[in-house]
């Protein structure tokens, strides 16, 4: 073929080469800015969305509080709580209070509760006349008792006398010591005003006999273990000391005439000037 007849090909454009990769440290920042500048768009889409989720939020948040508000002010309003620093306050103020009618005094207050309204001092209770029997001119009841030094003693003995009979609580004990002194020092002078004398308890006839020798007394003491004669005289009854209550003999004295008959009798006995005060009661009658 010779060189006329050949056509011209067209020119093949050459292919560009292909960049080399940067190398070094220039590469890994282009590299890093790449991946940047490719992760940018998804970053940005999630703040978008956030954002919109949070005004999504505050929306929602808005719109929740605005019923609430016009339910309160609509809805009938519940009695608040009670707290203990309210209650406090509340037990502090001041009560309105009520007008009170003046209550008038009761009558025997003090004589009811004696313990608070005056010190506690030995009392004895009265025996009712009723129940004792004992009254002034009846016939007085007779007895039949065992004695100091052995043998018995009955009222049949000392008939056509006058006869004190005088109870004492218990042998031996500082009043009744007294007592029994008194009278055997003036046992003559009743002798003389023909009036015979008789000490009765319900101490056991050896207690008696104790009594009598350590303080040399000169009335015979009779032995009422079984209270027949203490109760039919109405001597045996309640007693209270220092505020305990308990049954006992109670102090009396009783002068009987020589026909039997009860002639006085003297109750809840104080031992001082009481011996004196029966001689002259017996030298009268």
């Amino acid at each position: 073929m010779s060189k006329k007849t050949r056509k011209k090909s067209p020119k093949k454009t050459p292919k560009a080469a292909p960049r080399k990769a940067a190398s070094g440290k220039a590469g890994r920042a282009q590299s890093a800015k790449t991946q940047r500048t490719t992760r940018s768009p998804a970053k940005a889409g999630r703040s978008a969305k956030n954002a919109t989720g949070k005004t999504g939020n505050v929306t929602r948040t808005a719109s929740q509080k605005a019923p609430s508000k016009a339910l309160k002010s609509t809805s009938p309003r519940t009695p608040a709580r009670t707290t203990p620093a309210t209650r406090t306050a509340a037990s502090k103020a001041p009560a309105a209070k009520a007008p009170v009618a003046s209550k008038a005094p009761a009558v025997g207050a003090e004589a009811a509760n004696p313990a608070k309204s005056k010190p506690v001092a030995p009392t004895i209770a009265a025996p009712a006349a009723g129940k004792s029997g004992l009254v002034e001119g009846a016939k007085a009841p007779a007895f039949h008792l065992p004695r100091d030094g052995g043998g018995t003693v009955s009222l049949s003995d000392y008939a056509g006398k006058k006869l004190v009979l005088f109870f004492y609580p218990r042998a031996d004990t500082p009043g009744c010591t007294k007592e029994a002194i008194d009278f055997t020092r003036l046992s003559d002078a009743f002798a003389e005003a023909g009036t015979a004398l008789l000490g009765v308890s319900a101490d056991p006839p050896k207690a008696q006999e104790a009594f009598r020798d350590k303080h040399e007394l000169a009335t015979p003491l009779a032995s009422d273990e079984q209270h027949q004669m203490l109760e039919a005289y109405g001597v045996w009854g309640e007693k209270s000391m220092y505020g305990r209550t308990f049954l006992g003999i109670l102090r009396t004295t009783v002068l009987l005439g020589a026909d039997g008959r009860i002639l006085k009798v003297w109750r809840n006995v104080r031992v001082d000037g009481h011996a004196d005060e029966v001689l002259a009661t017996a030298q009268a009658a």
